[in-house]
């Protein structure tokens, strides 16, 4: 007797779960560094932009008929336009004496999250795992540099 809604897991839902994990814990990882820095969007935050991100881009691989490109780009530009709001929330001035915008390094991270995200979802293992090396690298690195080398602006303030 057939049951109505059919558990079983096939070898294609197993990669989907796989991907859909991969993204999670890429996002993790990125927000885990954020959260480390004291940023308000952090582990949770990121890895649910990366596994959003991940899961809509399955969604249009899974359900356009022949895999269309048209339907795989608008999908694309939606998700960077909407992580984008996002972002934006993480930016703000400080209107105190000194003017400074801060967040954009978090909005960044979201953003490059979001397109973890969506490699996840495409299942490419090289890409996500050299991208996802070179997003911590940026992370962690750049603050270090802009400590040691600080610009005119900030010299001067």
């Amino acid at each position: 007797m057939g049951s109505v809604i059919d558990i079983a897991f096939h070898q294609g839902d197993l990669i989907v779960l796989l991907r859909l994990l991969i993204a999670a814990l890429t996002g993790a990882v990125i927000g885990w560094n954020r959260f480390r820095a004291g940023k308000p969007a952090g582990v949770g935050t990121h890895a649910l932009v990366a596994l959003g991100s991940a899961l809509f881009v399955l969604i249009a691989i899974q359900m356009s008929p022949g895999h269309s490109n048209d339907a795989f780009t608008r999908v694309v530009q939606g998700i960077a336009t909407g992580v984008g709001f996002l972002g934006a929330g993480e930016i703000f001035r400080d209107a105190g004496t000194s003017n400074r915008v801060h967040g954009l390094t978090s909005a960044a991270a979201l953003w490059v999250t979001a397109a973890l995200g969506i490699v996840a979802g495409c299942g490419s293992g090289v890409l996500i795992a050299s991208a996802t090396a070179l997003v911590l690298l940026v992370i962690v690195l750049s603050p270090r540099l802009e400590r040691r080398f600080p610009s005119k602006a900030r010299e001067e303030r």
